[in-house]
């Protein structure tokens, strides 16, 4: 497989290769990889963990368990003013 990198691209990865943590331009862009694999793992769990939390909220609302709407809107503006 043949890969074309722009010239800042390809500095980093021979820096990378001269700082002498990768004996290759191919380990440099293997580890490249296998953390931008970690990354996409990592936003599929957060965005599950969120899908989740809307669930369990509408099985709450549906058996009535909600709050009325001025309080849940103070609630959202409390939290995002402490942030």
């Amino acid at each position: 497989m043949n890969i074309s990198l722009t010239p800042e691209l390809e500095q980093m990865v021979d820096d990378k290769v001269k700082s002498g943590r990768y004996a290759s331009a191919s380990e440099v862009i293997r580890e490249g990889l296998r953390l931008l694999e970690e990354h996409e793992q990592l936003k599929q769990q957060r965005l599950s963990e969120v899908r989740r939390k809307i669930d369990r909220g509408i099985e709450q609302l549906d058996r009535g368990l909600g709050i009325p709407a001025p309080e849940a809107r103070a609630r959202l503006r409390q939290r995002r003013s402490v942030k």
